[in-house]
């Protein structure tokens, strides 16, 4: 693993963490951030179809 990956790693570690918290000073029932999460997963999910029908690709 390369020095790179390896910041990058405890770089997303380390906002989990933040968003974690930020969640949790909400106070919300499981049951809410559940249904939270899994409409920003749906969000995600299907940005990442569209962009794939559209045939979106990174740089290289």
């Amino acid at each position: 693993m390369s020095d790179g990956a390896l910041i990058s790693i405890v770089a997303m570690l380390g906002w989990l963490v933040l968003a974690g918290s930020a969640m949790a000073s909400y106070r919300l029932g499981w049951s809410k951030i559940a249904q939270l999460a899994l409409v920003w997963l749906a969000i995600f999910a299907g940005l990442f179809v569209v962009a794939d029908l559209l045939g979106a690709r990174l740089p290289t």
